[in-house]
């Protein structure tokens, strides 16, 4: 659903809920705008992962996993991206009866296109398919080893995946849910992912080799671009002629010109820099500082940091649509020992 479908679905909706005003109590309309009030942050579940913003439901997915193996307790969270409160949780098969061990997921992103949800299940070396709309687990698709993060490019119809235990980046059919192709870097490991939907190629950030690893899929061979010192989670400018790569060693964002392959700006933005993302409106980039506890917002053209926001414990991962930074914190910092996920206004 397009962003101007959705401004005029909720003018009609606005103007049919003022036909109606006068069968409405004046406490019952104060509940009903209460309720539609965006929070500022909300406990979520314990051992909350990432989130991933679907346009076409308005909701936003998360996921949770707690534990080592045989984890045990683990789930997709559908929540309301307004008011963060989870509209359903679902549970990943069971792997061993024996255990109770699960199919624990841990990065996400959402297929609009054909409305499901990626998960990777990084404990089982495998990626997931879920519907949703109805939660429904339809597929396990293996040998993505310690499946780090996923992406969709749904012009390619591709899903990207990033296999840190073994160097290689992998791609699925979103339609038929079958590998299509898979790329190997002798010795890399990567981690973070962004897509450029406009000529099909993935890029992922290499953690241990500080460079980028760009995958065509016109091409067999990778091609590596430098960047800075520990590079863990990787974004694209809104042309897609730019990466910016979130440096957890270094603590820096670094701005690389994909045309050239050079590093044309380094921003410290907070120790632990652990996840990034661009906001589309703004073309602002959000990075997640674990170790310093804090959100940092660059302009790009300025090179500098211009909003920082301090957060719960453990920011381990940024979400950005519609202007709204989704973080999602592992600071056990709800009244049961939840974790939390924060919204952040993001832009001018």
């Amino acid at each position: 659903m397009t962003s101007s479908t959705r401004s005029r679905r909720r003018t009609i909706a606005t103007a049919l809920a003022a036909g109606s005003a006068l069968a409405l109590t004046g406490t019952a309309t104060a509940n009903a705008a209460a309720k539609a009030q965006p929070v500022e942050s909300a406990p979520i579940a314990k051992g909350l992962y990432q989130s991933s913003y679907s346009e076409r439901n308005h909701v936003l997915w998360a996921t949770t996993a707690v534990g080592r193996p045989p984890v045990v307790s683990s789930s997709l969270v559908k929540l309301d991206p307004e008011t963060l409160k989870t509209e359903a949780t679902y549970t990943p098969p069971v792997t061993d009866a024996a255990t109770g061990a699960l199919e624990a997921v841990y990065g996400v992103a959402v297929d609009d296109e054909h409305n499901t949800v990626w998960t990777t299940n990084t404990r089982n070396n495998s990626v997931a398919v879920y519907s949703q709309k109805t939660g429904e687990h339809l597929a396990t698709l293996p040998d993505v080893a310690h499946a780090r993060e996923i992406v969709v490019d749904p012009v390619h119809d591709t899903a990207w995946a990033s296999g840190f235990g073994d160097g290689t980046v992998v791609g699925f059919d979103t339609k038929t849910l079958k590998e299509k192709k898979r790329v190997s870097v002798e010795g890399s490991s990567p981690t973070g992912l962004a897509v450029n939907s406009l000529t099909g190629t993935v890029y992922a950030a290499d953690l241990n080799n500080d460079q980028i690893i760009a995958v065509s899929p016109w091409s067999r061979t990778p091609r590596l671009i430098p960047t800075g010192d520990g590079p863990i989670s990787i974004a694209l400018s809104r042309t897609g002629l730019t990466a910016y790569t979130a440096n957890q060693t270094a603590g820096t964002l670094s701005e690389v010109n994909l045309l050239t392959g050079k590093v044309t700006k380094t921003v410290p933005t907070g120790a632990g820099a652990l996840s990034v993302a661009t906001d589309a409106r703004s073309g602002d980039v959000v990075v997640a500082n674990r170790t310093a506890a804090t959100v940092s917002v660059v302009d790009p053209w300025k090179g500098e940091v211009v909003k920082t926001v301090t957060t719960g414990a453990n920011p381990n991962h940024v979400e950005v649509a519609d202007g709204v930074a989704y973080v999602s914190e592992k600071s056990a910092g709800g009244p049961g020992g939840e974790d939390v996920i924060r919204r952040v206004t993001v832009g001018k």
